[in-house]
């Protein structure tokens, strides 16, 4: 029984990490292409004055990055650490 509930708790992980990829390079792949169309419509309309398209660049990038930083676990291993620590405590 305990092989069988750490095999599913392993798939039940494996498909997470699948899903959470998944949302990643779907929003990489919005803004490499959302990003350049704001960027030309900017050009053909108020260029020489203002170029607004920079702020969605600049912001929806830095979500792109963060969520990256997320999905790859850079700086994730403190809740692993925290995870495995407060489960030794309670002893299930």
């Amino acid at each position: 029984m305990n092989i069988e509930n750490n095999i599913d708790q392993k798939y039940i992980k494996a498909k997470k990490r699948v899903e959470d990829l998944k949302g990643f390079y779907a929003n990489l792949i919005s803004y490499i292409i959302i990003i350049p169309m704001l960027a030309l419509i900017n050009y053909y309309t108020t260029w020489d004055s203002h170029w607004w398209f920079l702020y969605p660049a600049i912001f929806w990038g830095l979500g792109v990055v963060i969520h990256g930083f997320t999905v790859f676990g850079f700086g994730s291993d403190w809740e692993e650490r925290k995870l495995k620590e407060f489960m030794e405590n309670d002893k299930f």
